[in-house]
């Protein structure tokens, strides 16, 4: 049983990063499907009580935000992993702008998002932690944070 849980900056490659590695593998949560917290906490205690592996694709950006997954999966026994998409503001710009429709981020809203950033730490509840970074060849470069 496997709770992960994704950290980061509007654009810095959470959504693609879940395509490509756990797409295949893994419930995906996420407020931009899901639209409510109440859906959100069904699918979570639908993950936990069905003993599911599970990805909360959201920013997280804050150690209470991250509590609201981290706790109730650490107490149901699962191990639970954070991903740290460590990107540059404007790099998570320049992606968002590649974007269209509805997905587009104001950039405000971004910036927004980066100032409440408070990186994770094990001290938050995670078994496992990684670093994500975006090469410049597009490739995603992911490094353990020791404890």
């Amino acid at each position: 049983m496997e709770a992960i849980v994704f950290i980061g900056i509007q654009g810095s490659g959470k959504s693609t990063f879940f395509q490509q590695r756990f797409f295949q593998t893994h419930v995906r949560i996420s407020m931009d499907l899901l639209k409510t917290r109440y859906r959100e906490q069904l699918f979570l205690q639908a993950c936990i009580l069905s003993q599911q592996r599970f990805v909360v694709d959201n920013t997280n950006v804050t150690a209470a935000e991250r509590a609201r997954y981290i706790q109730p999966a650490a107490e149901a026994g699962f191990k639970v992993v954070g991903y740290f998409f460590d990107s540059a503001v404007r790099e998570a710009i320049g992606r968002n702008k590649q974007r269209t429709g509805r997905a587009v981020i104001p950039v405000q809203g971004i910036l927004g998002t980066y100032k409440k950033l408070q990186p994770p730490q094990r001290e938050d509840g995670f078994d496992l932690l990684y670093r994500v970074r975006i090469s410049p060849d597009d490739t995603f470069l992911v490094d353990e944070i020791p404890a």
